[in-house]
């Protein structure tokens, strides 16, 4: 078996990502349709476009390197779109779900950040200089949703507890 390079590396990362974008807008609907405020089904409607940019961005990359846009099973992705699935259901109609719904999105928004800010970190050393800016087009797009949704949640925080 030949051995693993830093390149093969990249490429698996490049795959998990794509997979988990796709999945993730599969589910951004059904968390627009869910979140009871305003503001959160927008946010949600909002964040779906982007990740289908997001997508395009990454299938650029592949066609840098000569690759067919093929994603890889993230299982970290599932089990935080599971956990959100689930607040969905054991918090549905209830006053809490968008407190829910808003820190279940911000651990998609992490682990996004956290493949975005390794790849760009990769790119260079593999010789892939005009993927960095696709990278961080991406990462700059989910810091700035992940600022929102910390926004949204201590809005709601705020006015739930003003309520209570």
């Amino acid at each position: 078996m030949a051995e693993k390079t830093l390149n093969d590396l990249f490429l698996d990362t490049l795959k998990d990502i794509y997979f988990a974008e796709k999945q993730i807008l599969k589910a951004l609907p059904k968390m627009a349709r869910a979140a009871q405020s305003e503001e959160g089904k927008s946010g949600f409607l909002q964040h779906r476009d982007e990740t289908q940019g997001q997508i395009e961005r990454l299938e650029q990359v592949f066609e840098l390197m000569g690759k067919p846009a093929r994603g890889k099973t993230c299982e970290a992705i599932q089990g935080i779109i599971a956990e959100g699935e689930e607040i969905m259901e054991e918090y549905k109609g209830s006053a809490a779900l968008d407190a829910g719904l808003f820190p279940s999105a911000q651990a998609v928004e992490h682990y996004e950040m956290a493949r975005y800010g390794t790849l760009i970190a990769w790119a260079k050393q593999v010789g892939l200089e005009d993927a960095i800016p696709l990278f961080q087009a991406n990462l700059a797009e989910e810091v700035a949703t992940d600022e929102k949704l910390t926004h949204l949640a201590e809005a709601f925080a705020k006015a739930k507890g003003k309520a209570a």
